[in-house]
């Protein structure tokens, strides 16, 4: 921890440095409207997600104008889509490139910057106690919470959270993104998960049940710096500060304060911080509430939170996630950093040869199921089975399916993957299904008695031999027919891989390429006076030209 100061210049954005530039570069809408927050805030900019629209073409939302569902006013705006609306607004937030992502993650996570202390921070200019956390109008109800799955959901629910809490034995802080559903003014539940893999802060929950403490102290912030937002969901190894990894994302410390009512650190630059004491000796149910699995988390008990304290920024903007189905900001949040962590640790750690890309399935799958590994063409099957486990293995809720295929097969479409099962893979060899693996993050089933383990499957969808070439015209042809298409005033097209066929490296003759081109020049005539000449005796129908090259 770096010396006391009463305030401490930085260079980090804040979020409302962030939002700047995010308005420069046309990445923030900003909607003046009249809009409720708990019927129609989330699901407008769910459209994005769900309507067709690119991922480049994602925004940031920025809402001025907020009502809840009988009308009432609030004077704090709300953001959606500000962290990570899409990978490039996750990147400037980073202050790298995208291929830089990952070598910044993994210098943080080496050589973390231990924070600053500081006296005087934004994130206290206004502190609210006592009797004025309560009542209706007070506290939380005063903050324009948004409901994320209208319908379903039983609350507003804080989704762009920090929650922190401390090891009350070693005093490392852990930062974690959990739900909190609204129950008070002055009490809200907060969902840490309780599976291998999931909640840090559940295991410092367990520490003061074990010490016979009947609180835990917790912070929850709302609207922390970028570089600190993106810490809490990444599950760092728990006994690492993920402020620290922060700043050294950051390139220098991260300033905190001591929270006002509870002995915390929290991030002086946070719009607004929730200060409590969570009940480690009751439960309370929380829920309905919409998950990433693609399935409504049904209502469970979880740990009540009275709150202390809540204190703000001047002008303070409340941020939240839009999380449920993927794709959604939350999994936006998690690839950018997870899919460099999954490469670096088969390229590096276990030093797999000709891998060249992870891809986390996201669309309806959360990221965590489903892992797609790229390998060069030619890779050992041994390298390849050693990919594919390695992947499995890394997160113990993540990669329950894994497939590797080639680089000539786009990961980001599951038409092509499935294209590559179904003409690459032999299951009787290509396929392994291994048992005992945790269920991790899904819907509640129902199991026999002792059957509560998943499994894992592992397919090798890469090809065996050279193949021919994808029965698609080849790009000059597709692009040349495009400009028609365009000069029709035809519908928007919106290429998807693949949308043209290429020969390079396949199966395939340069006298067919030859024939290839006179044919498409309108000369297939004289492709059959050469056909013609080459004519033999003695031969089964469906003869191949050539023997097929091994």
């Amino acid at each position: 921890m770096k010396e006391n100061a009463k305030s401490a210049a930085r260079g980090y954005a804040d979020l409302h440095e962030h939002l700047a530039e995010l308005k420069r570069r046309g990445l923030l809408l900003t909607v003046s409207r009249r809009i409720d927050k708990d019927a129609i805030l989330h699901p407008l900019v769910r459209w994005q997600y769900v309507g067709g629209i690119e991922e480049h073409e994602r925004r940031a939302f920025l809402f001025t104008n907020v009502v809840d569902g009988r009308g009432r006013r609030f004077k704090f705006p709300v953001v959606v889509g500000a962290y990570a609306g899409n990978r490039e607004i996750y990147c400037i937030g980073m202050r790298a490139q995208a291929g830089d992502v990952q070598r910044k993650w993994d210098q943080a996570i080496a050589n973390p910057l231990p924070p600053r202390l500081v006296q005087k921070a934004p994130c206290q200019e206004v502190v609210i106690t006592g009797a004025a956390l309560k009542g209706e109008g007070n506290g939380l109800d005063s903050l324009p919470i948004p409901i994320s799955t209208p319908g379903f959901d039983g609350a507003p629910t804080l989704t762009a959270t920090n929650v922190i809490t401390k090891d009350p034995e070693t005093g490392v802080q852990n930062h974690g993104t959990y739900r909190a559903g609204l129950k008070a003014p002055d009490r809200c539940v907060i969902r840490m998960a309780t599976r291998i893999g999931g909640a840090g802060g559940y295991r410092h929950y367990l520490k003061h049940q074990g010490r016979g403490d009947r609180t835990m102290p917790c912070a929850i912030v709302l609207g922390a710096p970028p570089c600190v937002a993106f810490v809490a969901p990444m599950k760092l190894p728990l006994d690492l500060d993920e402020v620290g990894v922060a700043g050294a994302v950051a390139g220098e410390p991260i300033n905190v304060v001591h929270a006002r009512t509870v002995d915390l650190l929290v991030p002086a630059e946070a719009e607004i911080v929730i200060e409590g004491l969570i009940d480690t000796e009751y439960l309370e149910p929380e829920g309905p509430f919409g998950e990433s699995h693609g399935h409504v988390a049904l209502e469970e008990f979880n740990m009540p939170m009275r709150v202390t304290a809540i204190t703000h920024r001047r002008g303070a903007i409340v941020a939240s996630y839009l999380s449920q189905v993927t794709p959604s900001e939350s999994s936006a949040i998690k690839r950018v950093s997870y899919e460099p962590m999954f490469l670096s640790h088969l390229r590096h750690t276990l030093g797999v040869r000709g891998v060249k890309r992870v891809t986390l399935h996201e669309r309806m799958t959360a990221l965590r199921r489903i892992a797609i590994v790229t390998v060069e063409k030619g890779t050992p099957r041994t390298e390849i089975w050693r990919a594919l486990t390695g992947a499995s293995s890394f997160k113990a809720d993540c990669g329950k399916i894994c497939i590797a295929v080639n680089e000539d097969i786009d990961p980001e479409n599951s038409d092509a993957v499935l294209w590559a099962i179904a003409f690459r893979m032999n299951p009787v060899k290509d396929l392994q299904v291994m048992p005992y693996r945790s269920q991790g993050h899904g819907p509640e089933r129902e199991h026999e008695a002792g059957d509560e383990d998943d499994s894992t499957v592992l397919m090798d969808a890469t090809m065996k031999e050279d193949l021919p070439p994808l029965a698609l015209p080849k790009r000059e042809f597709m692009e040349r027919a495009r400009k028609v298409w365009e000069e029709l005033k035809l519908p928007k097209l919106r290429p998807q891989s693949p949308w043209f066929g290429s020969a390079s490296g396949g199966d395939w003759l340069q006298c067919w390429d030859d024939a290839a081109t006179r044919a498409a020049q309108g000369r297939y005539l004289e492709n059959g006076r050469i056909s013609e000449k080459l004519r033999r005796k003695g031969l089964k129908p469906e003869t191949r030209f050539r023997p097929r090259k091994r």
